[in-house]
């Protein structure tokens, strides 16, 4: 490992110094296309289910998913906890500029350039989320299946490319996670978390979209001044990566005014609306999605018909 770009970790473990990361970026480039086969299977299954659940009554599923919710808070919080410091690292000895566009992370950290190959393929298992809210027999939203999927097919895509800025989203979405899923593991085995870790978990996930989008804004500056040879990010990653953050952006902004700052959510009301993918009840929902730990843009899902007592994915 190369300890001038690299942190110096107190400990590594020996999966994570015999990662040999040209290994695992010849597999993605190779095999791209499993991720369109991972995405239709996924697609045929949720709406499948949903066909096969019509006349069946729901699954509670109360202790799967305390187990669900504990395993990725604990994946989270270990991926930040070894993908954090260098980015710490990074900023503090070399700028704003290598963080975006110099891919050290993967190609010269075997530590962070493991957790960042996990953390791609963790996206697959993450797709449970949404078989719970089917055999929960919840509303299913546009938006749930749709980041599912986009997030996956853009991870994998920024993988192969070893795009620099990646180390920023990576980061911040382990450290968000850690809080969120923890959130709903507590939710799960029945804790009552205070209304405001919820509002707290909306407020970070804002945060993470417009540093997403400024990372995005930097890295097409950089590109400009100092060429595409010395910033390793292409124009349409930064294209694809910016329109995501913006649409998630807007969607959280609309679900963080309609929960804690409309008239409805100061005076307490709880507007009952029926969503335009089942026929469940908005309070169904709410109850599902304080269980189920969806990951972010799910929390968006009920943005717009929420009320003031939804807990902020």
């Amino acid at each position: 490992m190369n300890v001038e770009i690299t942190p110096n970790y107190s400990y590594i473990f020996d999966f994570e110094n015999e990662f040999i990361h040209q290994d695992t970026r010849v597999w993605m480039v190779k095999n791209w296309t499993y991720v369109f086969y991972y995405c239709g299977i996924y697609m045929a299954v949720i709406f499948g289910g949903q066909y096969y659940m019509q006349n069946r009554p729901r699954f509670e599923l109360r202790g799967l998913l305390a187990i669900w919710n504990t395993l990725l808070a604990m994946f989270s919080i270990m991926g930040a906890c070894r993908t954090a410091p260098e980015l710490v690292h990074v900023l503090r000895h070399y700028g704003l500029f290598h963080s975006v566009c110099v891919p050290s992370f993967i190609e010269h950290d075997r530590v962070s350039g493991f957790w960042t190959w996990l953390f791609v393929l963790s996206k697959l298992p993450e797709l449970g989320d949404t078989v719970f809210i089917v055999l929960r027999k919840q509303p299913l939203i546009f938006l749930h299946w749709y980041h599912h999927i986009t997030v996956l097919m853009y991870s994998w895509f920024s993988y192969t490319e070893y795009t620099a800025s990646a180390r920023w989203f990576i980061v911040m979405n382990y450290c968000v996670h850690s809080v969120m899923y923890s959130y709903y593991a507590l939710r799960a085995l029945n804790f009552k978390p205070p209304r405001s870790i919820a509002m707290l978990i909306t407020t970070l996930q804002l945060t993470q979209m417009v540093v997403g989008c400024a990372i995005n804004i930097w890295a097409h500056g950089f590109l400009q001044t100092a060429g595409k040879n010395s910033c390793n990010i292409s124009e349409m990653n930064i294209k694809l990566s910016i329109a995501m953050y913006f649409s998630y952006f807007v969607l959280f902004a609309r679900f963080f005014y309609k929960t804690y700052l409309s008239t409805n959510a100061r005076k307490g009301k709880r507007p009952i609306q029926v969503t335009a993918s089942s026929t469940a009840t908005n309070s169904q929902y709410i109850e599902s999605s304080t269980l189920t730990g969806k990951s972010d843009v799910q929390s968006l899902l009920a943005g717009g018909q929420a009320n003031s007592k939804i807990k902020a994915q």
